[in-house]
């Protein structure tokens, strides 16, 4: 599939004949995973990206294997690196649940003001990770350099569309050789967390609820108790591929190893004191963004009052 698509924000994964996965690479303007699933009649889109530049990659190479216009976008989350590439989609149904469009409406103008205003800002920090990297030469500030760059490249012509169509629980996508379900059981990684399930092919787009050999992130507004009865919902469906909102494609093991790390970690936070500084533990040393280990650590004291 790369052999005939190149995009330097995602790699192109084949799920099955109709269902494609877009991984964000580290170093692109993507930040998170979006995806596309051929209904035959309709092409659904699954999230836009941090950036209109890659939204715009994907938007190329959906039309282009499908062979039709896109019809819906779904906005899985309110999180920017899932909903900023929307301008790219105005000619489409954008389809979030309601709660998800209340707050792309309510807490994305400002912060698209703000960064809009202080490009030189954004700027300046860009240069201050280029002479770090000049003393260290870590690949890490490599990609953030240029990820930071793509969100600067972009923030010019950056506009807010908001989604819509809403649904509050349940919506049915149907196409003339398959549907797909989309859904949501609630919040747990942000206020309101949808998924797309196809069952005739046993994929489901996950969002954030969904990590893969990575830290997941935990938010102010992340209510892991929920998150976890979510995620036991979803292995009960039939899946052969999650696709996550950050990390590789998994399987059902991935959903099992999310469930393990929010319990591990709730144990781990009700039991250490609270400025201690706890070591990863031996199962998810490998996993990428390390970073937030220590922040999940607190949010999960600050929501048990320890």
């Amino acid at each position: 599939m790369n052999d005939v698509f190149y995009s330097k924000h995602f790699t192109l994964e084949q799920i099955s004949k109709t269902i494609f996965a877009a991984i964000a690479k580290e170093s692109g303007g993507a930040v998170a995973n979006a995806g596309f699933v051929d209904l035959g009649d309709k092409v659904i889109i699954f999230d836009t990206f941090n950036t209109q530049q890659a939204s715009e990659d994907l938007k190329l190479i959906a039309e282009k294997i499908t062979n039709q216009t896109v019809t819906w976008v779904v906005n899985s989350h309110w999180h920017g690196d899932h909903i900023r590439g929307n301008q790219t989609f105005k000619d489409s149904v954008i389809i979030s649940s309601q709660i998800t469009h209340s707050k792309i409406r309510d807490m994305h103008p400002s912060r698209f003001s703000k960064q809009k205003n202080d490009i030189q800002g954004l700027k300046d920090y860009i240069q201050s990770l280029k002479d770090q990297l000049n003393q260290t030469n870590d690949i890490k500030i490599q990609y953030q350099i240029n990820s930071l760059s793509e969100l600067k490249d972009s923030l010019p012509t950056l506009e807010l569309v908001l989604p819509n169509q809403t649904f509050n629980t349940e919506i049915t996508l149907q196409g003339t050789k398959r549907c797909a379900k989309l859904f949501t059981l609630g919040g747990g990684h942000s206020f309101c967390d949808a998924m797309l399930y196809i069952p005739d092919e046993k994929v489901i787009f996950m969002g954030d609820l969904l990590f893969v050999n990575c830290h997941p992130t935990f938010f102010e507004e992340s209510d892991p108790v929920k998150w976890s009865k979510i995620l036991k919902k979803v292995e009960r469906l039939e899946i052969d591929v999650a696709v996550p909102g950050h990390g590789p494609t998994g399987t059902k093991e991935d959903i099992s190893k999310i469930i393990n790390y929010i319990s591990e970690l709730t144990s781990i936070a009700e039991m250490s004191n609270q400025n201690e500084d706890i070591e990863i533990p031996e199962i998810f040393k490998e996993w990428s963004s390390p970073e937030f280990y220590q922040q999940n650590i607190k949010r999960l004291r600050a929501l048990s009052n320890l």
